[in-house]
């Protein structure tokens, strides 16, 4: 058995540098550091200036910066904000004691005419609704309003329309009423009103749908703008206007349900256009009717379908289930299960596309031709419409 001595390897010592050496190198290293830094050190207030001071150091930044915004929506609320108003119901209380004088809403309106020494604004029908005396509240700038008396000239419940009038003595601008029949989904839409009474406020947005059908109540259906620009109480009869400052509808209502947010409505101006027309002129609208009940005959059963013996491809239409005695349906011929597919040649898909066709293109005592099956035979008749009771306007 052999044994191999393992002998460590020998290493010849390091010779320390001198301290001298040493010194000199690190002097002359920090002396440059020192020149290449200098001027950055005499910024931060480190090194003194040329003239020996320190320079003073403050805390934060105390320069005021001056920022001028102009934008197209900028330029677009500027142009139209001064022709929105805000609108005061009063309606007056009676006691045993004294009569009180109580706001019962408040809402927003828009001036669009200046005439004979008047302005009038639209607003919502529900804004001025059970009022006795009405005020309008115009803007002045400088969070400054003037407030007038103004006149109820009309008002339209079913399309939730109504028209003021006041002394144009304090009116600085009429609004420059633009065309919604050329609205694209995606553009743009700003929304200025009197939200909660607070004052004129804007809210941004885009339109979400140029054309929403709405179901007002269960015989009437109306075409709404829809806006995810927010629409709260107060808003209503306010403008939504498009990205030059036109109005393109009047804000009307907002769904407030719970995790609902961002859908709001307004009346299409276009739409609005004729039923103010009717309101200045006449304080109302008279609208045509038929006098009769229906049901929409894709909401019929199968068992119903063949109790009217309707052809196979007749699958669009309004059945009548009840005609008022002396009604113009009545005086015309019209029966129960009769089942109504055109107007004036003009096809009928459903009870909303009758009242959409008369109410925008008919007039009280126009005729009116109606095509129609009775027990599976195509008829047509003509029939002279009468005026609509007040309690169906």
């Amino acid at each position: 058995m052999g044994f191999y001595d393992e002998q460590p390897d020998y290493k010849q010592p390091k010779r320390s540098a001198s301290p001298i050496f040493t010194s000199v190198v690190s002097a002359v290293i920090g002396g440059l550091i020192v020149l290449l830094l200098s001027p950055s050190l005499t910024r931060m207030g480190l090194l003194p200036s040329a003239d020996g001071n320190l320079p003073q150091t403050t805390v934060g930044n105390k320069q005021v910066t001056s920022v001028k915004v102009n934008s197209d929506i900028t330029n677009a609320v500027k142009k139209a904000a001064p022709a929105v108003v805000g609108v005061i119901n009063l309606k007056r209380s009676f006691n045993f004691f004294e009569t009180e004088e109580l706001q019962q809403s408040s809402g927003s309106g828009i001036i669009f005419e200046k005439i004979d020494g008047k302005a009038r604004i639209i607003t919502n029908y529900h804004v001025i609704q059970g009022g006795s005396r009405f005020k309008v509240i115009i803007p002045k700038g400088n969070d400054k309003n003037q407030e007038v008396e103004a006149r109820l000239l009309g008002g339209d419940q079913l399309t939730d329309l109504a028209v003021l009038e006041i002394s144009d003595k304090y009116v600085t601008a009429v609004a420059d009423l633009g065309n919604s029949d050329q609205l694209t989904a995606g553009e743009p839409a700003i929304a200025i009103g009197n939200p909660l009474g607070l004052g004129q406020s804007v809210t941004t947005g885009v339109i979400s749908s140029p054309k929403r059908a709405f179901k007002v109540d269960e015989q009437t259906t109306t075409d709404v703008i829809q806006t995810d620009a927010a629409i709260n109480p107060g808003n209503s009869g306010g403008a939504l206007i498009n990205i030059s400052g036109q109005v393109i509808g009047i804000n009307t209502l907002k769904i407030a349900e719970q995790g609902v947010e961002g859908l709001g409505f307004a009346i299409p101006i276009n739409d609005a256009r004729p039923i103010v027309e009717k309101l200045i002129k006449y304080g109302k609208v008279s609208r045509p009717y038929l006098g009769v009940q229906m049901v929409d005959v894709a909401d019929l059963t199968q068992e119903a379908r063949q109790q009217l013996n309707l052809p196979n491809n007749i699958t669009s239409g309004v059945a009548l289930y009840e005609l008022e005695p002396g009604s113009p349906a009545d005086q015309a011929g019209l029966e129960p299960g009769d089942v109504i597919t055109a107007l004036d040649g003009q096809a009928v898909k459903e009870g909303s596309d009758i009242r959409q066709y008369m109410y925008t293109k008919k007039a009280v005592n126009d005729k009116m031709e109606v095509t129609y099956f009775r027990d599976g035979k195509k008829q047509t008749a003509t029939i002279t419409l009468g005026e609509a009771p007040s309690n169906l306007r």
